[in-house]
């Protein structure tokens, strides 16, 4: 995923954001970090399901304000699908 855009509107205001995706790195967790008008803001690190997480928030953004910005990167990811135990003993019925 390149670097991307977005505009949210929190708290009567605009805010226009850029979103950088970044490897893992050894000891280091955030993957997705924010900059408006080129200042880094926070960061996210994903769980097993691909949902955001608060990493670090040094600009003391809203917590309303990154929960908006983590859904819209969540939307823009795929996701594991979870499969439930039915399903996971449908499939293992299944013949080859």
């Amino acid at each position: 995923m390149e670097n991307f855009a977005i505009t949210l509107n929190h708290a009567d205001e605009v805010h226009h954001f850029e979103v950088g995706e970044y490897l893992h790195h050894d000891g280091e967790q955030c993957k997705y970090r924010i900059y408006e008008n080129g200042t880094y803001l926070a960061s996210f690190r994903p769980d097993a399901q691909n949902y955001l997480h608060i990493c670090q928030n040094p600009a003391g953004l809203d917590e309303e304000l990154l929960d908006q910005v983590a859904d819209y990167i969540e939307s823009q990811i795929p996701h594991s699908r979870s499969r439930s135990s039915n399903e996971d003993a449908s499939e293992d019925q299944k013949e080859i």
